[in-house]
């Protein structure tokens, strides 16, 4: 069932987004190369989120052990935040939910260290662009496979893969709410969008294949084929004057 929200719960998860904004800048801002472990990052994370009145959505959920899922180059998604330092040329993905009065928001957002190659900055940029893709078929009366449809298209037109194991969500007072928000998918298929809908459109791109492996951790998801992934997501209202991004601090 999808729970339609009101322009009163709408705000509430746009004050957990504007956190979330928040911390992704100032911890993407601390990112040094040679200097910064992923466990560093987290915890600058989390002491970001609770000074800001809200509480980490993931630290605890299903037994997640931080605050931040934190994944580097060949990591795709849910990434167990490591002592590894992150090095000139990564790519890093910091992906946050926080929890303002009740009300969920979640975001990622790719990031490089330093200099990165122009086939890491590129695929970035496809990924980001797809994500925006999406959202802009977040309409009232579209169907999610409008989104689906749209982000995928942008990808595989420009020569990348999709990630089909792991998909969107709808959000409130639950971290995952329905409806399911796929990558990829036919138009004018799926649940209808109405107002009030809340969703995390979040394409995960990879260079090479869209297989992904699970590691020993039970939570890091990595390419097979060991080739970089990107992670770009918004939380987005689907309100009667277009779609609304809560995940930004403007």
């Amino acid at each position: 069932m999808i729970h339609l929200k009101n322009g009163s719960e709408i705000a509430k998860m746009g004050l957990a987004g504007k956190i979330i904004a928040k911390t992704m800048r100032e911890v993407s801002g601390a990112m040094v190369a040679g200097k910064s472990s992923l466990k560093d990052l987290d915890a600058h994370a989390e002491r970001i989120i609770l000074a800001e009145g809200g509480i980490p959505s993931f630290k605890g959920y299903k037994g997640f052990p931080a605050a931040a899922c934190i994944a580097v180059n060949e990591g795709v998604v849910h990434g167990i935040p490591t002592d590894y330092v992150v090095q000139e040329g990564d790519i890093v993905t910091l992906d946050f939910g926080v929890i303002w009065q009740g009300w969920h928001a979640d975001s990622a957002w790719t990031f490089g260290v330093g200099e990165i190659g122009e086939n890491a900055r590129r695929l970035m940029n496809v990924t980001k662009e797809s994500l925006y893709q999406g959202i802009g078929k977040a309409r009232v009366g579209n169907r999610v496979g409008d989104i689906s449809h749209a982000v995928q298209g942008y990808v595989e037109r420009n020569g990348y893969s999709i990630v089909r194991d792991l998909v969107g969500h709808g959000i409130g007072q639950n971290l995952h709410e329905e409806p399911s928000v796929p990558n990829f998918g036919k138009p004018k298929k799926g649940p209808v969008l109405r107002a009030g809908t809340t969703i995390c459109i979040e394409p995960m791109v990879n260079e090479g294949s869209h297989r992904v492996m699970t590691l020993d951790d039970d939570w890091t998801v990595v390419t097979q084929d060991g080739k970089l992934s990107a992670h770009f997501e918004h939380t987005v209202a689907v309100t009667s004057d277009g779609p609304l991004i809560l995940t930004m601090d403007e």
